[in-house]
């Protein structure tokens, strides 16, 4: 079965909790198509109209960043998984990123700490898949990877917490693989489930390095969620167009690489019937770390192995 929801105040929060009412209860294989607001809790259609600004129907002292949800799956439980493939994504018209200005440790590390924090207005070309912004009297020209930063099920753990750092449920991973045709796995702790999503990017480098990719708004998420009672996990994993994904989130960048590690390894094991230190081999000639994002004050790491490495 098919569900729509519209942007409104109604659908939109800024936090995580497992106490929070679902805006909507679905089966587990139906599918969702959905609008998503810009970071800033806007959305325009065109630039013919007029951005218009929602807020968060639970009324948070400071709301974090606009998510659609919570979706209630019938009959999932802790210990299942949640399989979120998505179907399509279709950026909005246009995005803004900023760098530099406030207190962070790449400010601090490139001497931009305390100066002008700068804006860059995109335009956005979903269709060339293309992004366009003017600096001084220049345009700069970048090609659009549009994914959701921001996908998560609600935390075992009482109260309410912040959408800024990614979790073992999931939340604002920030992988730029998160694109149209992935599948993400999360560890469901509640439930239910209670899904949430939102955090459109239209493009971002590895390590989000400024602290935001493109922010935009998203014409059309499609997403299908599904219950996985055959797959046991701790931390998120995906099935991208790149290859196998694992996830590591940690303060430490280190302990990150090393969740992230052992989640691959773990997964070779598991498609290969291997020891561990056999598939820590394997994946050394075939596996790439990469930094997701060093900027949601726990940092990620995401473990790639391409289809078809290890044959």
């Amino acid at each position: 079965m098919k569900h729509t929801l519209t942007i409104n105040k109604q659908n939109l929060h800024g936090s995580f909790s497992n106490e929070y009412q679902p805006i909507l209860t679905i089966d587990s294989g139906d599918s969702i198509r959905l609008q998503t607001p810009d970071i800033q809790w806007g959305y325009s259609s065109s630039k013919d109209e007029k951005r218009v600004v929602f807020q968060s129907r639970e009324n948070e002292e400071k709301p974090g960043h606009p998510m659609v949800g919570p979706i209630e799956v019938k009959q999932a439980k802790p210990g299942m998984v949640l399989e979120v493939k998505l179907n399509d994504i279709v950026p909005g018209w246009y995005g803004r990123n900023w760098a530099g200005g406030n207190k962070s440790w790449q400010n601090d590390q490139l001497g931009l700490t305390g100066g002008d924090r700068i804006q860059l207005d995109w335009k956005l070309n979903p269709t060339a898949m293309t992004g366009t912004c003017q600096i001084s009297d220049r345009l700069f020209h970048v090609a659009l990877n549009p994914f959701i930063g921001l996908m998560g099920v609600a935390p075992a753990e009482s109260g309410i917490h912040s959408t800024s750092p990614p979790r073992y449920c999931g939340g604002n991973i920030d992988c730029k693989e998160l694109g149209r045709g992935s599948t993400l796995y999360l560890p469901i702790s509640v439930e239910g489930a209670l899904f949430s999503i939102g955090d459109g990017h239209a493009a971002q480098g590895d390590g989000e390095v400024s602290g935001t990719a493109i922010e935009c708004p998203m014409d059309l998420v499609d997403i299908t969620l599904t219950i996985r009672e055959d797959l046991q996990l701790k931390l998120p994993r995906a099935n991208t167009p790149a290859g196998w994904i694992t996830f590591g989130f940690n303060e430490d960048l280190n302990t990150a690489a090393g969740e992230a590690l052992n989640g691959i390894v773990e997964l070779i094991q598991e498609i290969h019937e291997v020891e561990k230190a056999e598939a820590l081999a394997l994946a050394s000639v075939t596996v790439d770390l990469r930094i997701t994002q060093v900027v949601n004050g726990v940092k990620g790491v995401h473990a790639v192995l391409p289809h078809g490495a290890i044959r």
